[in-house]
């Protein structure tokens, strides 16, 4: 049938058109399509430089987290602790204590026992905590975060610390980083790309809580050294750093009063930026609208006290507050490199990590054995083509040549759909092409032996080609289908080499689908279904 063979070249040349432009687009359409700069960071090589290549085949690095979650736990229970002074003073009811127990308990003590049934309508504010044990004599109570909220607060710090660390990646500049969750408590990261682990690993695993609190200006440093800090008061260290080593030459003791004022989830931005009296490098962070108005009160009413400001547990600096701020902007000094004040600008836009981190696994892939990986793989394909297309032409002669066509158009249209989603090569996913070049190889078989069984019932060659595409269409569909199947099964269940393979095998035989059913036929129309009549039909 020559219906529409107009409207068939078009669309052929459309895919070709489109797959060559998203796999060597000019200048122009490149910006267009991937940004100013984008998707042409390789030079040369076996593949297109428009694909991303994963971490096997790029290089980079792979990174195992242990999330400490009780660390988590132990955050959120300390607030709620607070939260629950507050909320009973505010009532009237004094406390004496009100201090976290080991991981998820709160140990509560009244200042009266009379006030024991008042101090029991507030704890009721507080669904997510039972009454483990209670002395009403002794007005103490010992309260417990629940089993379900505790295993609700433990996801959770998973799940936002896989956010955070994802906005830092991105923020790093790493194109299709793998940030996965692993088991009950571990985060998966691959980085393909990076060049410099360290930096990754120190911008990746820096918790980065920022605190502000007020230093204790009447507390004995000294006496706090060696007995401890008084109550409701902690002892803090700032490293200083000499500014031609960078080294760490001595470490200054602070005692600061627990309660913190303002954190790193009251910024709005932060940027680095450079002294220009000094050339040091700091950080500027700019304060929210809630931020910035709690900051100014602050500096108002405590001009002259030192305001430290606490990164992770260490004193970066303790300003002197001359005068009220209202600008909300502050500024983070700790003689920094201007790299190490830029990642540090990363993480707090970014946001701080829930909980603590441990890498518990870690692998650097050089982009010299990614390079081999690339040539092993494609020496792999073409060897694989190679022996395929020559057993097409032996065995199938001209609707050999025409399988073999359709083969190249089926891997061109694979490789430009990965292009164009900005999909992620792996080496798993090169054997998922070659399993695509016998899938579709297959379908042509398929396809060829009906025509044939067509042929040798009597049938007319245009007769046995329709009747052969229709008897085979069923069962290509299904076949294919079925693989598409278990290729989304595999993508939605399995981890990066798996879910790379997975990715390839999907496009890929969609691919093949489109050029065994359409590609081929339109082939078979062009040569064969003319005006003038056809005596044989070379298969």
């Amino acid at each position: 049938m020559r219906r529409y063979l107009g409207l068939r070249i078009a669309i052929v040349l459309a895919v070709i058109l489109g797959s060559l432009i998203y796999l060597y687009p000019p200048p122009g359409i490149r910006e267009y399509l991937y940004g100013p700069g984008g998707a042409l960071a390789r030079k040369g090589g076996l593949l297109p430089p428009t694909l991303n290549l994963g971490l096997d085949l790029q290089g980079g690095i792979h990174l195992v987290l242990g999330v400490d979650v009780d660390k988590a736990l132990e955050s959120q229970v300390e607030r709620a602790a607070a939260d629950i002074r507050g909320s009973l003073e505010k009532k009237g009811i004094g406390v004496t204590q009100a201090a976290r127990q080991g991981t998820t308990e709160i140990v509560l003590q009244l200042a009266s026992p009379q006030s024991w049934n008042d101090a029991l309508i507030v704890l009721n504010e507080f669904p997510a905590y039972d009454r483990k044990s209670a002395d009403q004599s002794a007005g103490r109570i010992l309260l417990a975060l629940r089993e379900r909220e505790a295993a609700t607060q433990r996801d959770l710090a998973i799940r936002q610390g896989i956010e955070t660390i994802r906005n830092r990646v991105d923020q790093f500049g790493v194109a299709e980083p793998t940030i996965q969750q692993q088991g009950e408590n571990r985060i998966l990261i691959q980085l393909p790309g990076v060049q410099d682990p360290e930096r990754a690993k120190a911008l990746i695993g820096k918790t980065a809580l920022l605190e502000f609190k007020f230093v204790d200006e009447q507390a004995d440093v000294e006496k706090a050294v060696r007995e401890g800090p008084p109550e409701g008061r902690e002892l803090l260290w700032q490293r200083v750093i000499d500014k031609q080593t960078r080294q760490e030459v001595r470490r200054v003791p602070f005692v600061v009063h627990r309660k913190t004022l303002l954190t790193g989830a009251d910024l709005a931005t932060a940027r680095m930026s450079i002294d220009q009296t000094t050339s040091e490098s700091y950080v500027s962070v700019t304060f929210n609208d809630v931020g910035a108005r709690v900051f100014a009160e602050l500096s108002e009413k405590n001009v002259g006290r030192h305001l430290a400001i606490i990164l992770d547990g260490n004193v970066h600096s303790a300003p002197v507050i001359r005068e009220r701020i209202p600008s909300g902007q502050a500024q983070i000094t700790g003689g920094f490199t201007p790299e190490a004040a830029t990642d540090l600008a990363i993480v707090f836009r970014a946001g701080a990590l829930p909980a603590p981190v441990k890498i518990l696994e870690e692998r650097t892939v050089g982009p010299s054995l990614g390079a081999d990986s690339i040539r092993q793989g494609m020496i792999a394909i073409l060897a694989s083509a190679a022996i395929v297309f020559l057993f097409m032409l032996v065995y199938y002669r001209l609707s050999g040549l025409i399988a073999d066509v359709a083969l190249l158009l089926n891997l061109l249209v694979l490789l430009g759909v990965m292009a164009g989603f900005h999909a992620t090569l792996t080496l798993p996913g090169i054997a998922g092409i070659a399993l695509t070049i016998g899938m579709a190889v297959d379908t042509n078989i398929i396809i060829f032996e009906r025509i044939r069984e067509e042929l040798r019932t009597g049938k007319t060659v245009r007769a046995s080609i329709d009747s052969g595409f229709s008897r085979a269409f069923r069962t290509v569909v299904d076949t294919h289908v079925t693989v598409l199947v278990s290729g989304f099964i595999l993508y939605e269940f399995g981890t990066g080499p798996v879910k790379g393979f997975a990715v390839t095998l999907m496009i890929g035989i969609a691919a093949s689908l489109f050029t065994a059913v359409f590609f081929t036929r339109f082939l078979f129309d062009l040569l064969y279904t003319g005006r003038r009549r056809v005596e044989s039909l070379s298969i």
